[in-house]
């Protein structure tokens, strides 16, 4: 061999080794600056591996609450605040110490926000579906908020972000920044009152609901599990950890619907397994809702069928229950729905064709409430006479005994009879407790 090539390639291989190194130094000995750069992806990555379920214990009623919540830590150092679980907005929102207009909850209770306000360019910003065009001027302005719901009730504020502390059912504990709102100005023009909660835990569709932001981080999977109980107990789970693996009935989403809602359909309405001449209608799936709507057509169906059903009953008409639009009272006061009950059927609403039909049933005992006068009076309303229009809302009152699964990542909405008094057995189970 030429001594010279021999000389130039032993310089070759120096270079190289050298260089090899350097990559080396560079890729396992970064600078602060990329450390810092890269924390948030290392996170992701992290989680990703450790990929696991958030179980909530779940408290509340129908009646005489109106909903069921859960509790949640925020911030650092970590503060409770006891949310309503609302699969039928995307956006998480706190009672807000800015100072607060309309607020239920005494400051020491409210949020306080610290310099942590997103900017009006801010990705999720642009993704809210606001009640009103809010102009971005300044890309630097904050991202402020105006949502409405349906009973009329709405919530002003800005959206924040801020740790959230969790425990991990597989044992494991996350402070992932996630992003809500802290309301400032919350209005409840309707009959009722306001429920005391902090606010609302938003688990909807939307990039800004709080599934979706911990299946962006690798948390947990986009899949929402709840299980609410006809004793006023349940849990909640966001993950796939909880879904049994057999004996799901499964329908799909709606996909060609611009709503980030749940909905499903078309549906055909059955009572007492028979057919009511009601068919195509579309339902959603709102934990939101205390009670279960039906448009003008299907409730009026149900509602005739419902009275056809009682004649020679010993139930009868009452105007004196303002509890419900439609109330009945025994020989004397109810005092549970078992001495009833017998006089009702169920209502079956049938997805999909009539040979392959996917059934969800509502027994009596999950559109029936017994009030504090002792009647009973029927939790299925009707929605075009509220504002609904054509939707029909399936909520907590048709919930109770069945564990629903909204499964994002397949696009469907799955349901299971189960005994929601009894907690998951999974080791350990909730978070901020």
């Amino acid at each position: 061999m030429n001594p010279k090539q021999e000389t130039r390639n032993l310089h070759f291989f120096f270079l190289v080794f050298v260089f090899y190194v350097f990559v080396l130094c560079a890729r396992f000995q970064p600078s602060d600056a990329t450390t810092k750069d890269s924390s948030a992806g290392q996170m992701k990555l992290q989680n990703r591996r450790l990929g696991s379920s958030v179980v909530f214990p779940v408290s509340g009623n129908v009646y005489p609450l109106g909903y069921y919540y859960v509790l949640l830590n925020i911030g650092n150092p970590p503060k409770l605040f006891d949310l309503d679980i609302d699969t039928g907005s995307d956006l998480t929102w706190v009672q807000c110490d800015a100072p607060c207009n309309g607020c239920t909850k005494p400051r020491a209770k409210q949020y306080k926000p610290n310099h942590n306000t997103l900017p009006c360019s801010h990705l999720l910003c642009s993704d809210l579906d606001l009640t009103q065009n809010r102009p971005c001027d300044d890309p630097e302005d904050q991202c402020d908020y105006e949502i409405g719901y349906s009973d009329h009730a709405s919530s002003i504020g800005a959206l924040v972000t801020d740790e959230f502390p969790l425990k991990l059912a597989n044992g494991s504990t996350m402070n992932p920044h996630l992003t809500f709102g802290c309301g400032y100005d919350q209005q409840n023009p309707g009959p009722h009152p306001p429920p005391p909660t902090a606010g609302i835990l938003g688990l909807g569709r939307g990039k800004v609901g709080i599934s979706t932001q911990l299946k962006s981080l690798g948390i947990t999977k986009n899949v929402i599990v709840h299980c609410l109980s006809h004793t006023g107990k349940g849990f909640l789970s966001i993950g796939d950890e909880l879904v049994p693996s057999s004996g799901v009935t499964w329908t799909s989403l709606a996909t060609n619907s611009a709503s980030k809602n749940y909905m499903t359909g078309p549906a055909e309405l059955l009572f007492n397994d028979k057919t009511t001449g009601v068919k195509g209608i579309n339902v959603v799936f709102d934990s939101g809702s205390s009670y279960t709507y039906f448009n003008a057509e299907a409730y009026q169906a149900i509602l005739d069928l419902i009275r056809k059903d009682l004649n020679g009953k010993p139930l009868t008409d009452t105007k004196d229950d303002k509890s419900l639009p439609v109330c009945w009272k025994g020989k004397k006061p109810l005092k549970s729905l078992d001495e009833v009950k017998k006089y009702f059927k169920t209502i079956t609403l049938r997805f999909g064709n009539q040979k392959n039909g996917q059934p969800f049933q509502v027994p009596p005992e999950s559109y029936l409430i017994i009030t504090e006068k002792g009647n009973v009076c029927l939790g299925i309303l009707n929605g075009t006479e509220v504002g609904l229009d054509s939707y029909n809302i399936i909520g907590d009152i048709s919930f109770q005994g069945i564990m629903v699964i909204y499964d994002n990542e397949k696009q469907r909405i799955g349901w299971i009879s189960s005994d929601c008094d009894k907690l998951p057995k999974s080791e350990p189970l909730f978070t901020s407790f």
